[in-house]
């Protein structure tokens, strides 16, 4: 999978990027990372990529011509229009079911905005879809292509070296992920769940599921209505609101 992201900086993707699982990933050629500096593609002697917006207000926009040629010099590059992300406060919220589907391309392409936004003309030429990763505004779209490169490059065949740990983490399946221990047993006076120590891996995983259900009704009970849910789980619910 390769990633194309359009920023005017690029260090900061690159070393955002280049650590932990996804690093690995970029440096065992599962992923690959092609940065595109917007500026690289400005026709101003001074290297200007932005200009006051027609109609008056605060801040800059960037122009069309650089974002564009910048995204032009990608598909070209590929043979083909790929989708094409840009990061924005007005898009679908991100999140993990996207991140799944987003997993099957081929290619990606990520405008990073900045200033007061990008001229509307050539992101009604180029882009495909409209993503936001939270309902508040950041300096530009960097660290939001970051996260979705992450989330996305994780869902990627052999990124993660425990195959099974992409499937059973928080938010698949619309459920919270249970609580995790790890050793010594008893920890200041907190000891690890018995079930936990029992070894008998039926019990291990109903148990992990009942608190996944449990812990996603307390914490984020509005992802229960997309959730997969048995009657059992219904039930369990109904007597933890009641309780």
């Amino acid at each position: 999978m390769r990633f194309h992201i359009l920023t005017l900086f690029p260090d900061m993707v690159r070393q955002g990027l280049a650590t932990s699982i996804i690093g690995n990933a970029i440096d065992n050629g599962l992923i690959e990372l092609n940065l595109v500096n917007i500026r690289d593609y400005t026709q101003d002697r001074h290297n200007k990529v932005d200009d006051y917006p027609y109609g008056g207000g605060a801040g800059m926009v960037m122009q069309a011509q650089p974002v564009y040629d910048a995204w032009r010099s990608v598909v070209d590059g590929i043979g083909r229009r790929p989708r094409c992300i840009y990061l924005t406060p007005q898009g679908r919220l991100f999140d993990q079911p996207m991140a799944r589907s987003l997993a099957q391309e081929e290619e990606l392409i990520f405008l990073c905005g900045h200033y007061e936004g990008v001229d509307e003309r050539v992101l009604e030429e180029i882009v495909t879809d409209q993503v936001s990763i939270g309902d508040y505004v950041l300096t530009g779209g960097e660290l939001p292509a970051m996260v979705m490169a992450d989330a996305i490059a994780r869902m990627v065949p052999g990124v993660l070296t425990n195959e099974e740990s992409g499937s059973t983490e928080s938010l698949e399946g619309g459920l919270l992920e249970y609580p995790q221990y790890s050793r010594p047993a008893e920890w200041m006076g907190r000891e690890v769940p018995p079930v936990l120590l029992s070894g008998d891996h039926q019990k291990v995983e109903a148990w992990r599921h009942e608190q996944s259900v449990l812990r996603t009704l307390q914490r984020r009970p509005e992802l229960l209505e997309g959730a997969d849910l048995s009657r059992e789980d219904v039930k369990r619910i109904l007597e933890e609101i009641r309780s």
